[in-house]
């Protein structure tokens, strides 16, 4: 019999065990999402008070920002539903499953899990957020098939930190919008080429070193006494696929009406899949735009479509996958009330200026990580930190004689880390992976401190 345990797990101090009970003491001290956001509100509320705003000017605030993520909100619930019900496709299922055959211990199922989220996350972050929750269910249910030990929680835990490579990916907004004409710096910055910020050789290394840095302490910390997929019977039963492939045939049913013909055809998906794919062509290649929200929402529609065959299929699906987008409807609204205290309050751009007034060229990357980092835990978007933090930044780069390149790129590893410590983001993963954000953001904060730590001293000492 093949022995699936590592030797280096086996004889591995009680480390792992500290780590587990030190995830579930900060799932008990983190209240739910919901509760949070309640909490963050109160807080910068009494501060933007302290700062001298008016209590109806910092109320207006709160109300301006509560309602600015509508269509953020329907972009991300469409985010969740879809790729639930991608997730459910035996297409899918084939395909994940034949790339978790490939590990053969545990170290193993982290590491390849770890990969491909980061290179879907390094592509497109949202392919990162939607589809890494849904590698996590189906390398651990894999494993658990083959005897294979691994701690699901965990195991998300990692998928989530793999996804921090999108901030030095391809769709990392900060970059892109400073290499865009017209943007709200360009008077003071000019244009910055790709080549000095996600190309640039430090970013390349610190996404590489990061990956594989997450890899080996996964390696180092997974716990001994690991929870497996079955005892989340929710997260459990996202790896079974809708069987529609194995069902009999709507076709073959009698009596049939025309609807159920309609219903079990390809015609009416055939015919959404011919225009959704016209949009695609014309969106990509006549306007040349590039891949967006909207345009991932039509590409994961797409796919649902041609997975799931014809609408009795994707109807069945849906009817699934709506389970996974409660936690964002209402959620993201109250978060977007604490972005517009800090937006339209002096809040963020004071609390910022007071971190730039005291950096110097060395502490300068340490001191902007961690001003965006407590920025980020209130504006949950990387674009709206920028159009808050860029200003200041560019400015107080200037002053301490460093490039606002490494400005830009010292803010980004704050906004990932405000991204791994904010339950904002844990929730779609929990939302998509059904599962208690609580049950593994504990771990999380690893790999935060990972990240933080490896970022800051790679734009403080190397050219950017």
């Amino acid at each position: 019999m093949t022995d699936h345990s590592d030797p280096s797990v086996a004889g591995a101090p009680a480390r792992p065990e500290l780590l587990t009970r030190f995830s579930r003491l900060i799932g008990r001290i983190i209240p739910d999402a919901l509760s949070t956001s309640v909490i963050m509100m109160l807080l910068v509320l009494i501060v933007a008070l302290a700062m001298g705003s008016s209590f109806s000017a910092a109320i207006d605030a709160y109300y301006r920002g509560l309602w600015m993520l509508l269509p953020f909100t329907m972009q991300m619930t469409l985010i969740l539903v879809l790729s639930s019900a991608l997730g459910a496709s035996p297409v899918f299922n084939r395909i994940v499953r034949a790339i978790s055959r490939v590990p053969r211990t545990a170290s193993q199922v982290l590491a390849l899990a770890s990969v491909v989220t980061a290179v879907l996350s390094y592509v497109y972050w949202g392919l990162g957020l939607t589809l890494g929750p849904l590698v996590a269910v189906y390398f651990a249910r894999e494993a658990e098939q083959r005897k294979i030990s691994v701690d699901f929680p965990f195991l998300l835990a990692t998928t989530m930190a793999a996804t921090s490579v999108w901030q030095y990916g391809l769709s990392s907004t900060a970059p892109l919008m400073m290499a865009t004409a017209g943007h709200f710096l360009e008077k003071t910055t000019g244009l910055m080429p790709l080549s000095t910020t996600i190309f640039a050789p430090a970013s390349i290394l610190y996404v590489v070193s990061f990956l594989i840095g997450a890899i080996l302490l996964a390696r180092a910390i997974q716990p001994r006494n690991p929870e497996p997929l079955s005892r989340f019977p929710d997260a459990y039963r996202l790896a079974d696929p809708i069987k529609a492939a194995e069902a009999e045939p709507i076709a073959q049913r009698s009596p049939m009406t025309p609807s159920e013909r309609i219903e079990g055809s390809w015609f009416a998906t055939g015919t959404l899949c011919i225009a959704l794919i016209g949009w695609l062509v014309y969106h990509f290649t006549v306007k040349k735009a590039s891949l967006d929200l909207n345009s991932l929402n039509t590409s994961l529609l797409l796919l649902c479509l041609l997975f799931h065959r014809n609408v009795k299929n994707f109807s069945r699906a849906l009817q699934s996958a709506i389970v996974s987008c409660w936690p964002v409807v209402v959620l993201y609204h109250l978060y977007a009330g604490v972005a517009g205290l800090i937006q339209f309050t002096p809040v963020g751009e004071r609390f910022a200026s007071a971190f730039a007034s005291v950096s110097g060229r060395y502490t300068f990357p340490l001191l902007t990580a961690l001003a965006s980092t407590v920025v980020a835990i209130f504006v949950p978007s990387s674009g709206g930190q920028w159009v808050i933090q860029g200003f200041v930044t560019t400015k107080a780069a200037e002053a301490v004689g460093v490039t606002t390149q490494r400005g830009l790129l010292s803010l980004g590893v704050g906004d990932q880390m405000g991204n791994l410590l904010s339950p904002f983001w844990a929730v779609i993963a929990s939302g998509i992976a059904r599962i208690d954000f609580r049950r593994f953001i504990g771990y999380g904060m690893v790999y935060s401190a990972l990240w933080f730590v490896l970022g800051v001293l790679i734009f403080t000492f190397l050219p950017a």
